[in-house]
């Protein structure tokens, strides 16, 4: 079957971008190779792509993985999906939106589960905490973003990029940063940089905490309120002072620093206070 380009598929189908869906499809070779190999597919895995576009990083996937799982939200590309990589039989293609997917009927018992992702940006972190916080089965998520969301995501304490997206991925995977992806890479050019990056499943989150809702509580007041000293951002959980007063001293934690210059063990204390003064 012939090899046709993504520029080639969306001229052969008159295909038309959906704005709503925040459609750019990759067209550089170079960083699609990047994508496969980073993610490390081989024929042990199934491999969820969310987003396939018109299917040229799928190809690429569906030769070195035992299955590939698209998920694919516009109707527009699902006859172009199924007539570009109809020679595969280890394809499957999902119309349903990523956000409504049961993922836990699609991983079924597989034991390694490599997640692939082109994400538009108005869907990256909501996917990112639905893969993450429902606990799915998958060893890595391969995914190429808004660079800025990406810098957010591997950000350290003590920058401004460090917030409550970059303690929900580093608590749960390594981050490995794989390359930047200039506008150029693209059809229609977006107007902003993109980032390709690597989040590898822990065996265990980076810290044992004995409420995990409450540690996510209290970073979330702490970032909503992120320019206020951390004892008035914890007011917002409606405690007693003096409780709050007690875990700080307890966790070792000064109530006057913010929250962007603690690390994720500092929180994981913290909360952990918070819940044996309860």
């Amino acid at each position: 079957m012939e090899n046709l380009s993504t520029k080639d598929i969306v001229k052969k189908y008159e295909f038309r971008f959906s704005k709503s869906l925040g459609q750019n499809f990759l067209i550089d070779n170079s960083v699609l190779g990047d994508i496969v190999n980073s993610a490390e597919v081989n024929k042990e895995d199934l491999v969820i792509e969310i987003g396939p576009g018109v299917g040229t990083l799928t190809k690429e996937l569906l030769k070195k993985a035992k299955k590939v799982c698209a998920i694919e939200l516009d109707s527009d590309l699902i006859p172009i999906l199924n007539e570009e990589l109809k020679e595969f039989d280890n394809f499957e293609l999902i119309h349903k939106d990523a956000l409504k997917v049961d993922f836990k009927e699609i991983i079924g018992k597989e034991d390694s589960v490599k997640v692939v992702a082109n994400l538009p940006y108005y869907v990256t972190t909501p996917i990112i905490s639905r893969l993450l916080n429902e606990q799915y089965k998958f060893k890595s998520l391969t995914i190429m973003i808004q660079k800025e969301v990406g810098e957010r995501i591997a950000a350290k304490p003590n920058t401004k990029e460090y917030g409550a997206l970059s303690i929900l991925v580093q608590y749960y995977c390594d981050i490995d940063i794989i390359r930047r992806v200039s506008p150029a890479s693209f059809i229609p050019r977006p107007k902003v940089d993109s980032i390709v990056l690597r989040l590898s499943k822990l065996d265990s989150p980076r810290a044992e905490v004995k409420d995990k809702d409450m540690f996510f509580k209290v970073v979330r007041q702490c970032f909503n309120m992120r320019r206020k000293t951390m004892w008035n951002a914890l007011k917002g959980l409606k405690l007693p002072g003096e409780t709050i007063e007690s875990a700080f001293k307890n966790a070792g934690v000064d109530q006057k620093r913010r929250g962007e210059t603690l690390s994720i063990a500092e929180f994981a204390r913290l909360a952990d206070s918070i819940c044996e003064l309860l």
